[in-house]
């Protein structure tokens, strides 16, 4: 019996363990079981859910854009002549990994360094103490104990770049000048190398050297390639311009790059340090047409980090082409009548003050600029002798008083205002008015005469205008009388003024331009609305004032000014411009509130200024063949310009403004030569010279171009050749 009863109980244990067993067995592949369940689970999510989103963060860390040095877009003139090229030209690069050292990079540019000439002039003496630092690290950072290391880390707050930048700061400071002096030559010149290689981003190739690299220094680098990581030899452009033109603007050199007040914004546009970009004008406003894409490629690396292969995800194309508004060689031919009137004037003993001149020339329906010139006469440092710079972006970007051509505008202000009409007469006679000197106008200092205001117009009367600003102001004149403003008599006639542009930015698509300057306003400025009313008190620029007589011309719409006529793609080519993209046309910003019968009525009388008997510019154009319109203007002005020492001196401003033909305008122009003399008793006809011989010029052209059938079009249009063979290198330019 006792033996049964152990054996039943021996049983029972072992039923009992197998049963812990075998539910401790189930939990295991159950947790098993739920484990992969999870990880099946969240592998799918990732895969699926999530996919799209992790090739998207992988495509964007290893998808980079490379400078692949794609060709700025060029600039053509109206009729497809190139005013501005590439020049190719030999570059060597070098592309820095992302497992690189200071150095792998320190070797690569010591035996670059035996194979180029590199220029010195960039090293900085902060790039020198660096440079000492990497090649005596042990000796360098021992001149910092361990305590003064720790007294570093110990302050509040500081993290370690700050901490590391802290320690720099003191062996740089701890070189002394016999050790830093120990850098040969040859040392600078692998400084030189290593500075442009160490400036560079990871897997973007940086330009060491890309001007003046000889056929022979690209030939030994390119046989040592696979001897230097990194290192590769490739195409650069050159920047050339085919006219002085300065509104073309400039680019930066690969040497200098992005300007470091812009280099956030343009680094955040994907460009590199060493891009060159747009400086002036131009160059500068139109940068993301011009600029062109850069190839992008998707560097694939091993474990490493080491670039194993990299594939093309889209292939860079060189920048837009620009057809510009201007006539290259009407632009030519003026610039030199502005140069020759301006040294024939400037030889004039009383002109010691003269040192600039401008002309633009417009159509009047459209916007386009024809030719902008500026000239200016400098100092040459060298020489001390007199030279002529271009100096046309002076024509947006400089104002003066521009003197009697605003007389039409006061004259249609007048009729907007309701205090003339069409015919009114009025009399010429001097101006007494209480506490202010007597004015007059030029041609009538003592008498009285009555004429209206066309005859007005013709003889350029100021005291014609005076009338009308007294009258806009409510005060019609009387002998010895004082003269008090009312408070809106200044913005009435600056309203009507900046109708036709005058006062106001123009809106030309280029940088910097500026509005002039505005005297002071108030009840005791009575007498300087006179002056306001004959141009002789606000400032202008010459552009407002061709945009001003333009908008007489065209029936009273004040058009944009622009430069650039057309967007097109790079040629295919080389003898057809590129397909058409953008089209710029003509764009109204406003219309003057006078009625088209008071706008054709004044440019009667502007054209009796060229063609009636007593017309101030009839010596000039009374001639002509084509039936032109316009003002002259002098303008009794204060020197304030560069010559300090000359402050306070009155001379006088030469404008012109005008247009043709009267029937159905085509051309407009403005002159203006500041400062041109300080002798009050001579009369100078330079100004109206210079808009006779351009307005002259380009009806030759015109007809030279009908007969030689050269055009514009939109469609197709052939490349031609520039009118010079001069070239200025991105090096040569100022």
């Amino acid at each position: 019996m006792r033996k049964t009863q152990g054996k039943s109980r021996a049983s029972s244990v072992k039923a009992k363990h197998h049963s812990n067993l075998t539910f401790r067995m189930n939990v295991l592949f159950f947790s098993i079981f739920i484990v992969f369940s999870m990880l099946i689970f969240r592998l799918g999510y990732m895969q699926i859910v999530k996919g799209e989103d992790y090739v998207r963060i992988l495509e964007r860390t290893e998808e980079v854009p490379v400078n692949t040095s794609v060709p700025r877009g060029r600039m053509y003139d109206r009729y497809g002549r190139i005013l501005v090229d590439n020049q190719p030209e030999n570059a060597i690069t070098y592309t820095k990994m992302q497992t690189t050292k200071s150095e792998d990079m320190l070797k690569i540019a010591e035996e670059l360094a035996a194979l180029i000439e590199q220029p010195t002039n960039r090293v900085t003496m902060r790039d020198r103490y660096d440079f000492w630092i990497l090649k005596n690290h042990e000796e360098a950072y021992a001149k910092v104990t361990d305590e003064e290391i720790t007294e570093i880390n110990s302050r509040e707050n500081i993290t370690t770049s700050e901490a590391n930048a802290a320690v720099d700061k003191l062996v740089r400071e701890r070189i002394t000048d016999e050790e830093l002096a120990q850098l040969t030559e040859a040392d600078l010149e692998v400084l030189a190398i290593y500075r442009e290689m160490a400036s560079g981003y990871n897997l973007s190739p940086q330009i060491i050297k890309s001007e003046n690299v000889t056929d022979e220094e690209f030939a030994r680098v390119s046989e040592r390639l696979t001897e230097l990581p990194g290192v590769n030899t490739t195409t650069d452009w050159k920047r050339v311009k085919l006219s002085t033109l300065s509104v073309l603007g400039r680019t930066t050199l690969p040497a200098k790059g992005i300007p470091n007040e812009k280099l956030d914004y343009y680094l955040a546009r994907d460009y590199s340090r060493n891009d060159r970009v747009g400086e002036s004008y131009i160059e500068a406003q139109y940068e993301e047409l011009l600029q062109g894409q850069k190839t992008v490629v998707k560097n694939i690396t091993n474990k490493k980090g080491q670039v194993v292969d990299t594939i093309t995800t889209y292939e860079g194309e060189p920048g837009k082409d620009l057809v510009l508004t201007f006539d290259s060689e009407l632009l030519a031919e003026t610039e030199k009548i502005v140069e020759e009137e301006l040294l024939a004037l400037k030889a004039m003993g009383s002109s010691y003050l003269l040192d600039r001149a401008f002309l633009v020339m417009m159509d009047p329906n459209t916007g386009d600029v024809l030719s902008m010139v500026g000239k200016k006469i400098e100092k040459d440092p060298d020489t001390g002798k007199n030279v002529i710079v271009d100096y046309a972006y002076g024509s947006f970007t400089t104002a003066y008083e521009a003197g009697s051509v605003v007389k039409a505008a006061t004259v249609l202000t007048g009729y907007n205002q309701g205090v003339i009409s069409m015919g009114t007469t009025l009399g010429d006679e001097p101006i007494h008015l209480a506490g202010t000197p007597v004015k007059s106008s030029i041609f009538n200092r003592s008498g009285y005469i009555s004429m209206n205001d066309l005859t007005a117009l013709e003889r350029s009367s100021n005291v014609y205008m005076f009338k009308i600003a007294m009258l806009i102001n409510g005060t019609p004149y009387s002998y010895n009388m004082p003269l008090r403003l009312n408070d809106d008599t200044f913005s009435k006639m600056r309203n009507n003024y900046a109708q036709f542009g005058l006062g106001i930015k123009t809106g030309i698509d280029l940088p910097n331009e500026v509005s002039g300057v505005m005297g002071p306003s108030g009840p005791t400025y009575g007498g300087k609305t006179l002056d306001l009313a004959i141009g002789q008190y606000d400032t202008y620029t010459p552009l407002q004032l061709v945009q001003y007589i333009s908008t007489v011309a065209n029936g009273g719409y004040r058009i944009q000014p622009h430069v650039v006529k057309e967007v097109r793609g790079p040629s295919k080519d080389g003898q057809q411009l590129g397909p058409l993209e953008t089209e710029i046309g003509p764009t109204i910003l406003n219309r003057i509130d006078n009625p088209t019968e008071e706008i054709d009525y004044v440019k009667e009388g502007l054209r009796r200024v060229y063609a009636g008997s007593q017309g101030s510019a009839r010596g000039q154009f009374a001639n002509a063949p084509y039936t032109a319109a316009g003002k002259t203007g002098t303008a009794e002005v204060v020197y304030y310009g560069p010559l300090t020492d000359y402050y306070g001196t009155n001379t006088v401003n030469l404008t012109h403004v005008g247009f043709a033909p009267l029937e159905n305008p085509e051309i407009a122009y403005a002159v203006v030569i500041p400062w041109a003399t300080t002798n009050f008793n001579i009369y100078l006809p330079h100004a109206n010279v210079i808009a006779k011989r351009s307005l002259d010029k380009y009806y030759e052209l015109k007809e030279k171009y009908e007969s030689t059938k050269v055009s514009e079009s939109n469609v197709e249009q052939p490349i031609l050749p520039a009118i010079t063979e001069d070239k200025i290198g991105e090096d040569e330019q100022e």
